[in-house]
């Protein structure tokens, strides 16, 4: 009976180290840092563009997402100038008819995959 309760003890503090981990990856994973570090380094083909919606007129409800924050200035030239230094994705996103320029903000899901969202 003792082994029993200390293996499920171990079991759920180690669950419980690995679901901290996760999380704290999470938080900071779409920081201006965070995107920034990940477009640097992005080598996968596993991304989306989407349009965001007109963030001046918020009854604008047909032009895309409302799940896509709205960046700083400062926030979009450093989403952008990651970008151009990973050229391998600026290629890949060239070849799909995104100009760089046209982006305003990133985002990496869980799954590693990127969403670009464009005006």
């Amino acid at each position: 009976m003792n082994r029993i309760v200390t293996i499920t003890i171990a079991a759920a503090l180690s669950s419980l180290a690995f679901a901290g981990v996760s999380r704290a990856e999470s938080f900071g994973m779409n920081s201006a840092q965070g995107i920034e570090q990940t477009l640097r380094t992005f080598r996968g083909n596993d991304f989306n563009v989407e349009q965001v919606r007109n963030w001046h007129n918020l009854d604008d409800e047909t032009t895309g997402p409302r799940s896509a924050p709205e960046r700083s200035s400062q926030a979009i030239r450093g989403i952008q100038a990651s970008i151009d230094a990973n050229r391998s994705l600026a290629h890949r996103l060239n070849n799909e008819g995104v100009d760089v320029r046209n982006i305003v903000n990133a985002e990496q899901a869980a799954d590693g995959s990127v969403t670009f969202y464009v005006r």
